[in-house]
């Protein structure tokens, strides 16, 4: 240890050395020498979270360039990553999985040793001329079971920045961490790599992210895309689903919202949505509360379900935030705010981006450079004005919907959970398990997006993504999935677990039967539904609201009369279409998940079952008016 505490002396400036001496933990101090050793940086900052410290970096990330305050609105910045840079990139992202170790087919890795290797040999020296800033920080709030401390050293003022607003600070918190080696700590390692004229990453082709679950490390270089960059997003959500898994907890892709009930009454709804399937626009319904808009970590305390929200910020996709569908998030990003806008477009002291609700100027500067209507890329395709995964960084904080939670130690009870997909065909628009087991397997494992609808019945493309997750998992997924099977048996109190499709079309026509806001139904719905304030009707899919009790939702909520017809369309189980949708999700767990459990082929194929004997005595398309 002498050795690398000689490093940190030799590297640090005094009032720097000092700051990393008052830490105990050995762990951390030689993860920084290494990393000092490897990447060569001209100077090191510490930053132990004082007011002028965190000024200093917001600065730097002016002063750097990586940012731009050239925004009319106090408090609004932007920045752009590089054209090829602008979202995670699967083919580059893998686990280093040591020899003898075996993690799903599904899964992208590399031998450990090799992978450690070339990562290692890209980090050399690709801080030589810059700082090297090291952050101290939480995931779940502090002092509490759900914590896990963290710590990031990158050379991007940039990616300091965003993390100071998704983050808890954890300096004090480690001053507080003994010197053993058992305390579970998650460290990353980022660089961007050499710089371009514009301050983004050049070498976009030798951009690596990897993941070390052996040490509970992510190495990130060559980007600065911020979900590549920020090692405590999805990349060491990848870590914490291990650590989780050995455990006997979840850590999940969730959203979390307290909803209203009757004399206002609040019940917490966890919800797993893919990539453009409703899940902020949930997470920020009008007039409800938000804990979480991304991760949480669920915990079995006591015999109840408690969860938090793993970050306290939004890395959110700015697309379709207009002020008719996403009213409060939209005057929360166009108001005075601490806020990073990423890859929009800019003109006139604002920021622009695609479905904003109004007009988009015809020219500008956006990720791509001087950017004017028509511009195209080097093979012919046309840039549009703001990237669609173009995004705002924000703390929760500022949102005047913000939970007063956020920040209890002990969490919030579940009483519900929701999987929702992209599904114009198959399943109805809510609905709710017969238990925990069939929710999280027909609603969770079958969860899938279908990305094209073609009206004369030309199938779509699915992809499945079991519980939102997939990309992340980070052991076998039948190891995960039956993880999350006997987290649920070990409750004394069980949550509810939905299943909803917003994107359900006519079969004739292809029009949408549901509206935008009809969602907000939907979840008033589930919260009477946990506290046994309505009856459901069974179908052979789950469990199915009664048309009485949403007429009333839909009169008192959105001030919309709601016709038996409607109903009738947007509830009738579609045997064909389901009967599909089960066997993909089958053959898609036969060929990609070797460890299986059981339950998985007991679940669906009774599903199935009830399926077709419904079909023997009402046909394939089945009225809810049936199964009364």
């Amino acid at each position: 240890m002498d050795y690398y505490i000689q490093i940190l002396k030799n590297k640090l400036k005094k009032e720097e050395f000092e700051k990393l001496h008052k830490i105990k933990n050995k762990k951390v101090l030689k993860f920084i020498a290494e990393n000092i050793e490897i990447c060569n940086p001209d100077e090191i900052f510490i930053c132990s979270d004082t007011p002028d410290e965190i000024a200093h970096i917001k600065n730097m990330a002016i002063v750097s360039r990586e940012e731009s305050s050239a925004l009319l609105t106090p408090g609004h910045t932007f920045h752009f990553d590089g054209y090829y840079d602008q979202g995670r990139d699967r083919e580059v992202t893998k686990f280093l999985v040591p020899k003898g170790d075996k993690l799903s087919s599904a899964l992208n890795q590399i031998d450990r040793d090799q992978g450690l290797s070339e990562i290692k040999n890209l980090l050399t020296n690709s801080m030589k001329g810059k700082t090297m800033i090291v952050r101290f920080l939480i995931l779940g709030p502090a002092g509490s079971v759900f914590t896990i401390p963290c710590v990031e050293c990158t050379d991007s003022w940039y990616v300091a920045h965003s993390v100071d607003l998704l983050y808890r600070h954890g300096y004090n918190e480690f001053l507080k961490l003994e010197d053993d080696e058992k305390i579970d700590i998650f460290f990353t390692l980022h660089s961007a790599g050499e710089l371009d004229e514009n301050m983004t990453s050049k070498n976009y082709d030798k951009k690596r992210i990897y993941i070390d679950y052996i040490k509970n490390t992510v190495y990130s270089v060559n980007t600065q895309y911020a979900g590549n960059s920020i090692g405590f997003k999805k990349l060491a959500l990848r870590l914490a689903i291990r650590k989780a898994h050995n455990e006997g907890w979840l850590a999940e892709h969730f959203m979390i919202i307290g909803v209203y009930g009757p004399n206002k009454r609040k019940t917490y709804i966890a919800g797993a949505f893919p990539s453009a399937c409703g899940k902020t626009s949930t997470a920020m319904l009008e007039g409800e509360k938000i804990l979480s808009d991304d991760l949480a970590y669920v915990k079995n305390i006591n015999g109840i379900c408690k969860a938090v929200n793993v970050e306290c910020g939004i890395f959110g996709i700015i697309q379709g935030v207009n002020p008719a569908d996403d009213p409060l998030i939209y005057n929360t990003i166009t108001s005075p705010n601490e806020i990073i806008f990423s890859n929009v477009l800019v003109k006139n002291g604002k920021v622009w981006w695609l479905d904003m609700g109004c007009e988009l100027p015809q020219e500008g500067i956006n990720y791509s450079g001087k950017w004017y209507k028509g511009k195209k890329d080097e093979n012919g395709e046309e840039i549009l004005p703001s990237h669609k995964n173009a995004r705002y960084t924000i703390s929760l904080k500022v949102l005047s919907n913000c939970d007063e939670q956020l920040e209890n130690p002990e969490g919030v009870e579940l009483g519900g959970i929701i999987f929702g997909g992209r599904d114009y065909r198959g399943y109805v628009p809510v609905q709710q398990g017969f238990d925990w087991i069939h929710g999280i397997i027909s609603y969770g494992v079958a969860l899938e997006t279908e990305t094209t609808f073609a009206i004369v019945g030309q199938e779509g493309k699915y992809e499945i993504n079991i519980m939102s997750i997939q990309d992340f998992v980070s052991i076998s997924l039948g190891n995960y999935i039956r993880n999350y099977i006997e987290f649920g048996k070990r409750l004394k109190k069980v949550p509810l677990v939905f299943g909803v499709n917003y994107f359900l079309r006519d079969l004739e026509t292809g029009e949408f039967l549901n509206s935008r806001k009809d969602k907000h139904i939907w979840i008033k719905w589930m919260e009477l539904k946990i506290h046994n304030d309505v009856k459901g009707i069974e179908t052979s899919t789950g469990i199915i609201p009664q048309y009485e009790d949403l007429k009333i939702l839909f009169k008192e909520v959105l001030n919309k009369d709601y016709s038996k017809e409607d109903y009738i369309k947007q509830f009738t189980i579609r045997v064909p279409e389901n009967i599909a949708k089960i066997d993909r999700v089958l053959k898609f767990v036969k060929e990609k998940i070797e460890d299986a459990p059981i339950e998985v082929f007991e679940v669906l194929s009774s599903q199935k079952k009830r399926l077709l004997k419904a079909k023997e005595k009402f046909g394939d398309y089945i009225s809810p008016e049936k199964f009364i």
